[in-house]
């Protein structure tokens, strides 16, 4: 039936238009703006998933700031913590030619302050963006590592840096150390001695000492393996401190060397050389073995120990000669650890650069466009618009046939 008030032709038509021209409307809207998914009205499940990412990827470039800037720090610190250890390579050749005879101790001497000074200079400029992580001004620094997503919930990871003190400065000699028959040449801070195989060394914690405090700590190196005891305040006040420090000693030798008992005896005698509290460490070993002691008073930098080498005779140079051996290890290892720190930042800043180009891929297969099948629709759709267009010029001019009728 046709009639002249209801064309349901032509609203057929133009249904079918509008459908057409909203479809035609988003199309070109994905092909401006290169995305499929531009709002939440679109698809709000996968835009809200794409914002909370892109969030997180805004937070990856925090991440990758700090551990930037984290490297460069640390880098500083290990560059500084090298150079020492070389500049105390050097000391260590004067100090081994002193420990001959015939010698100009007076040059050796003046160099080896040079070198000193030379040291400080290094530690003090040690520092990145006002952090010295060298100069014992910082404990620790963290650096921001990571943003965690886990339930919902972001929380920050760190890498902790620890820092080092090499200041040379604020060290008060004490003598801890006393004399035994096997090389250890007086009442002093450090020692050095060859014990052969089969010997034993007698190091005696010297009976008259005054003035160590908790937290002063006393280094032994055995045969390339460092043994550390910090006095506590339990020894300060033993009714013998002398007695108390040197089984601390005894303990620490047994439980941070790897020699077990046929290699190494380590007994306490109370009643040894010279004043007594002494610890008898005999070499079983099958070659001879090195052994040097340091002291280290609580609050002054690890390399302080520098202010007190002394080469005025062959034998002050052989004591200094082990003193230099323990600062320069100390320096190995702070090296050693930045490193290791340094290698962990870096590792951990590639990581999320390739991280936050994952998680940008993985936002663009959520929300971007695929530009191919989008301008293959639009052309499509462009057909769909005129064949639309044409059926409702048709359907609009059905009416008008009417006309034919009452003629």
């Amino acid at each position: 039936m046709t009639s002249l008030l209801t064309n349901n032709g032509a609203m057929v038509a133009l249904q079918t238009l509008k459908s057409v021209n909203a479809s035609l409307s988003e199309t070109q809207g994905q092909i401006s703006t290169g995305k499929k998914v531009d709002n939440a009205k679109q698809n709000a499940a996968v835009w809200a998933i794409s914002k909370t990412m892109e969030s997180d990827v805004n937070g990856f470039k925090s991440v990758q700031e700090s551990l930037a800037l984290g490297e460069s720090t640390v880098a500083v610190a290990r560059q500084a913590t090298e150079t020492v250890t070389e500049l105390l390579g050097e000391i260590k050749t004067r100090i081994a030619s002193a420990t001959g005879d015939n010698v100009d101790r007076a040059k050796l001497t003046n160099e080896i302050t040079s070198l000193r000074e030379q040291i400080s200079s290094v530690v003090g400029a040690a520092q990145f963006n006002g952090l010295n992580l060298v100069d014992g001004s910082a404990t620790s620094t963290e650096v921001l590592s990571s943003l965690d997503r886990a339930n919902g919930n972001v929380s920050a990871s760190s890498i902790t840096v620890d820092g080092v003190d090499l200041d040379s400065g604020g060290y008060t000699a004490q003598n801890v150390f006393g004399i035994n028959t096997d090389g250890i040449t007086a009442a002093n801070d450090g020692f050095a001695t060859n014990v052969a195989d089969g010997a034993t060394a007698d190091i005696e914690v010297d009976g008259t000492l005054a003035g160590l405090t908790a937290g002063d700590t006393l280094t032994l190196n055995l045969g390339g393996q460092e043994v550390s005891y910090q006095i506590s305040a339990e020894d300060i006040a033993a009714t013998s401190t002398t007695e108390a420090i040197a089984v601390g000693l005894k303990n620490a030798i047994e439980d941070q060397t790897t020699f077990d008992a046929s290699e190494l005896s380590v007994d306490y005698d109370a009643s040894g050389v010279g004043t007594g509290d002494t610890i008898e460490i005999t070499n079983n070993t099958g070659e001879s073995m090195n052994i040097s002691g340091q002291y280290q008073n609580a609050g002054a930098g690890d390399l302080a120990a520098l202010s007190t080498l002394d080469i005025s005779n062959s034998s002050a140079a052989q004591a200094s000669l082990a003193s230099i051996e323990s600062l320069i290890n100390t320096t190995i290892d702070a090296s050693a650890a930045f490193g290791t720190v340094e290698s962990r930042i870096s590792i951990q800043k590639d990581f999320i650069s390739n991280l936050s180009d994952s998680v940008k891929s993985g936002i663009g297969s959520l929300v971007d466009a695929d530009m191919e099948e989008t301008s293959a629709r639009l052309q499509a759709l462009q057909v769909q618009q005129q064949l639309a267009t044409q059926s409702l010029s048709i359907a609009n001019q059905g009416p008008q046939q009417l006309l034919s009728l009452f003629r």
